[in-house]
């Protein structure tokens, strides 16, 4: 009996050692047990460091954008699932260094993006569960129901996202439009129902959907902007009552507000772009503005290959990021002056306390390569050859940089941009704040 007594202590100690071992590694753990409670012959899916993946391998889905954290390149979607579309938590995304941003039908940064907007993502498993900058969740997790008129889908564990669209972006990469087939109208709000379809014909592939509109949204028509009213005003639509819109061809901007009635996932119209001159016009403005914005930050391209001279010499090869707009790659010439800086994977600055051209290297671009080829998703599929004469520690195989040619201002970045001394700084703590 005394030997049952210590072995069943023995069993005790060790049950409590492995509960220890398992909770510090919560994280492998999740990953293990969502990886065997995979169906057979189901492929898990995880991004390799120095690689571009294949579109079609990412998950698809759609939500509200709720918070952003512009500095380190994510935020949250309440995303959309089987259940009560307001009962869902916002779900923590993570842009990958290579992620693209489009709005309004052309590039863009996530401080670009209005909240409330209903985005469209695609998305992978963490690259590096160690390194993710949000939480890592089993594999599995998009399968799970997690209740409380929730439904499934709605916490995916793809939350590194590759492409990150608006609605009119999101249409027009697939060759989409919306049909207007209804408005019913009372005072300056009312219902809309329309379908999705192909913009070169064909039959819908969606039922029929009712979607809000107040005097708040926008309509845009050539270079006016309109509201509801004006509408009314010209007999375009009624002051109140339904009238029918004959399928009429257009793009909308989609949010979500909380909805009355007891509705409980219906969303709601900001924008109507009536012409291709409408959305031309939009896309042109918001181009401008990310253009702008690169020049300030850098280009972001991945370290493909370094050439080690002596005395610290070295020739880099860099892949430039994809999604920019094309002015911006031209002006990556051959000899022209450049600046290279290393930078963390959120694309902060990880060099020097006055900016990115503090510590970074110097030199001329030797070449500049361009693929014949498709480039995939998050790659320009432009390379530079770059010389330095100091190459600094950050600028290995693998690793992400920001370039600036010399014809780019030299401009000094906000203190949450950049951070000094550690990984861990990348992440904004109360200190960040100024003590009065």
């Amino acid at each position: 009996m005394k030997q049952f007594f210590v072995l069943r202590s023995w069993c005790v100690v060790l049950s409590s050692l492995l509960a220890l071992l398992l909770g510090s590694h919560g994280i492998a753990v999740g990953e293990e047990q969502g990886t065997k409670n995979k169906e057979p012959g189901t492929e898990i899916y995880r991004p390799k460091a120095g690689e571009f993946p294949p579109l079609e391998k990412a998950h698809s889905y759609r939500g509200e954008l709720v918070f952003v954290d512009h500095a380190n390149r994510r935020g949250s979607i309440r995303v959309q699932g089987q259940g009560k579309f307001f009962r869902n938590d916002p779900h923590p995304f993570v842009m990958l260094p290579y992620g693209m941003v489009r709005y309004l039908g052309a590039p863009a940064d996530l401080r670009d993006i209005p909240l409330g907007t209903v985005l469209h993502v695609q998305a992978y498993l963490p690259p590096d569960p160690k390194t993710s900058a949000v939480p890592v969740l089993p594999v599995d997790n998009k399968d799970k129901d997690v209740g409380h008129y929730r439904g499934t889908g709605i916490f995916p564990a793809e939350n590194h996202v590759l492409l990150l669209e608006d609605e009119i972006s999101h249409c027009q990469r697939e060759g989409k439009v919306w049909r207007l087939k209804e408005v019913d109208v009372k005072n300056n709000a009312g219902i809309i129902v329309a379908n999705l379809e192909r913009k070169a014909g064909g039959e819908s592939e969606a039922e029929e959907e009712q979607m809000t509109f107040d005097a708040a949204t926008r309509i845009w028509r050539g270079r006016e902007r309109l509201g509801i009213e004006d509408l009314i005003g010209e007999g375009i639509w009624p002051a109140n009552g339904k009238k029918s819109l004959d399928g009429q061809s257009v793009q909308l901007g989609i949010t979500w507000k909380p909805t009355p009635d007891g509705i409980f996932t219906q969303f709601h119209i900001a924008d109507i772009w009536l012409d291709d001159t409408a959305m031309q016009r939009a896309a042109g403005i918001q181009t401008e503005t990310h253009k702008a914005f690169i020049r300030s930050r850098w280009m972001p391209a991945t370290v493909d290959a370094v050439e080690y001279g002596k005395f610290g010499n070295a020739t880099v090869t860099a892949t430039l990021f994809g999604g920019m707009d094309d002015s911006l790659y031209s002006d990556f010439k051959k000899g022209v002056s450049a600046l290279m800086s290393p930078v963390e994977n959120t694309l902060k600055h990880g060099h020097g306390h006055y900016g990115p051209a503090h510590m970074a290297c110097r030199g001329p671009i030797l070449e500049v390569i361009k693929t014949n080829e498709k480039a995939p998703h998050g790659s320009s599929g432009i390379q530079i050859r770059f010389k330095t004469d100091l190459i600094v520690e950050g600028i290995r195989p693998g690793r992400v940089v920001r370039v600036r040619p010399g014809s780019w201002p030299q401009v000094q970045v906000p203190r949450e941009e950049y951070i000094m001394d550690s990984i861990e700084d990348r992440f904004p703590t109360p200190n960040i704040f100024p003590k009065y």
